[in-house]
């Protein structure tokens, strides 16, 4: 097999090291995920939990189903978030013998699960706000309006935070949670106001399935796009059809197939496949051609190509 980069290993195969290295015309990236937003993630992290406690006894106490479910949102946040910190970690970690191409899908993992919460606690809100239409409770409404107006301040601020490192997809799946927060404390805000003011109970449940409504669309977003990376999707910016269509419009090339195009980690696609050609000696030279190509039209710089003779 004909690299677009080879690797130079000693005879008996070389180290980890070696063999991950990237020499002289090779893709110019790294396997590992160079990673911004630890440290907000972190911050992210240690203000969710700490509102977390103080909104679940809050919600209980006064028996809001509307800050209940921003109580949830925020557990969910902190167990969210603790998912994104570790995978932002894990996903800085170099290759190894083991996992020969880093761990730049933790981040995409952390980014399912933390959807797959936050879709179940969708459905356990929608359930217990439809229950609360037939048998509505009493609900604490100045409890309610003072810890939701704070709960609304925090959520700006680590909103802020996190909207500022949002180029990760782990990231952005992170901020999705602090927005369904912040949109729960909104609700839970009016809903105290309107009981306080009113009496109205309904108003409780009836704000909290807005909040499932305005978050469901986000969650399904990340939810698609970490599902489609975790299967080795083509990159949404990248069709695959005309890669293939430009591969035989190259000079010597008379086939491709057994192509494939998906990303190492978000953002670095790469592409393997076989290639049919007349001759071996013109190989070098058409593989230049190819990587040119690839990189240029298509954005990709991670080149695996076997060449093959046409039988015909």
């Amino acid at each position: 097999m004909v690299h677009a980069h080879p690797h130079p290993t000693k005879a008996e195969g070389g180290t980890a090291h070696e063999l991950h290295a990237h020499k002289v015309g090779d893709a110019p990236h790294s396997h590992a995920k160079e990673v911004t937003s630890q440290k907000v993630l972190s911050i992210a992290l240690a203000i969710t939990i700490g509102f977390a406690l103080v909104e679940v006894l809050a919600g209980i106490y006064a028996n809001s189903l509307a800050l209940i479910s921003d109580a949830g949102h925020m557990v969910t946040d902190a167990a969210g978030l603790m998912l994104a910190v570790v995978a932002q970690h894990l996903s800085k970690r170099p290759p190894s013998a083991k996992y020969s191409f880093g761990f730049g899908r933790a981040e995409a993992l952390a980014a399912f699960v933390n959807s797959m919460a936050m879709i179940a606690l969708i459905v356990w809100i929608v359930v217990e706000a439809l229950d609360r239409f037939n048998n509505p409770h009493q609900v604490g409404g100045q409890t309610v309006t003072i810890v939701a107006f704070l709960g609304l301040m925090i959520n700006v601020f680590v909103a802020w935070m996190l909207s500022r490192n949002n180029q990760s997809m782990n990231t952005r799946a992170a901020l999705v949670h602090v927005m369904g927060d912040l949109l729960g404390s909104v609700a839970a805000l009016i809903a105290g106001v309107v009981i306080q003011y009113t009496g109205w109970m309904q108003v409780d449940p009836l704000l909290s399935l807005v909040v499932c409504v305005l978050l469901i669309r986000s969650t399904i977003s990340i939810l698609k796009e970490s599902f489609h990376f975790l299967m080795k999707g083509v990159p949404q910016h990248i069709d695959y059809l005309m890669v293939g269509e430009d591969l035989v419009k190259i000079a010597g090339v008379n086939a491709v197939h057994d192509l494939h195009v998906w990303e190492m980690t978000p953002g670095f696609p790469a592409l393997i496949g076989h290639i049919e050609i007349s001759s071996l000696e013109q190989w070098p030279i058409t593989m230049d051609l190819i990587r040119e190509m690839l990189i240029t039209k298509h954005g990709i710089d991670h080149v695996t190509l076997q060449p093959e003779l046409s039988t015909t």
